[in-house]
């Protein structure tokens, strides 16, 4: 059966990894390649891995790295950064991850999504929306280009046009709890929620493995990714890669979705 999913998100820059805080100030964290060697000793449901600079320099996917983390990777892998065309997710299928995300370009031509969905299967077309409040107002909007780039587009009228074109699964991203380790933002999620059917993702915000179980105790069969609580460990955040192990991480899904037990 179905069931919710735990998911170490982790952000590539100068074929380093980094963490943000709201998109600002990355600080390096390790090596990519190591880091998913850590991940694979600790069973990992899936791992997402995004280039944050491939989009905003217009330098396209970095194949050799990518053929290099999914060589070492054990999990599924989601990839994502610089992907504007079919023929670049044909190539990043080929070396062997099971998943492509694509951001500004699904937002600028969502067509773009019914022709990936049509070649490699719409299991394998993700598309990750960074959304941040508007503060006059509380409303949502989509920004691109690694926060840079305001769209003003609507994420619940995007999400809506986007499964109808095939997409797979949506990546909620919410920039203004990017790395704050104070929580998901539940209000967006559960607009993103009840605008569509596919599988969703919830990243930016959790802190500690509580914030997980609330929002697999609130949307049942999800994905909870993080970054910062993967990476970091103490009130001083020494880096530290970590994650539940099996029967912590059974645990919390059964105590917040019971229907998974049955």
């Amino acid at each position: 059966m179905l069931r919710p999913r735990i998911i170490p998100c982790l952000l590539m820059k100068d074929k380093g990894l980094v963490k943000t805080i709201q998109f600002k100030k990355p600080k390096y964290v390790g090596d990519p390649i190591n880091t998913v060697r850590i991940f694979n000793e600790k069973e990992v449901d899936e791992l997402i891995i995004m280039d944050i600079d491939a989009t905003t320099i217009a330098s396209g996917p970095d194949y050799k790295m990518i053929e290099h983390l999914a060589a070492e990777c054990r999990m599924p892998l989601c990839y994502g950064g610089g992907v504007t065309r079919l023929d670049q997710v044909k190539t990043i299928i080929r070396l062997g991850v099971e998943k492509v995300a694509i951001s500004a370009a699904a937002v600028e031509n969502p067509g773009i999504i019914s022709k990936i969905a049509e070649e490699v299967g719409r299991q394998s077309v993700v598309v990750v929306l960074d959304v941040k409040k508007r503060p006059c107002d509380d409303q949502y909007e989509v920004w691109t280009h690694n926060g840079k780039k305001n769209t003003g587009k609507c994420p619940i009228k995007l999400v809506k046009e986007m499964e109808k074109l095939g997409v797979g699964e949506i990546v909620i991203n919410a920039i203004d709890h990017d790395g704050e380790m104070q929580g998901y933002d539940l209000v967006l999620s559960k607009k993103i929620r009840e605008a569509i059917t596919v599988p969703m993702t919830v990243l930016g915000g959790a802190g500690s493995l509580k914030d997980i179980g609330n929002l697999i105790g609130t949307f049942g069969i999800v994905g909870a990714s993080a970054g910062s609580l993967f990476v970091f460990k103490g009130i001083y955040k020494a880096v530290l890669i970590n994650y539940p192990c099996p029967t912590e991480k059974e645990a919390l899904i059964c105590a917040n979705y019971p229907q998974f037990m049955r």
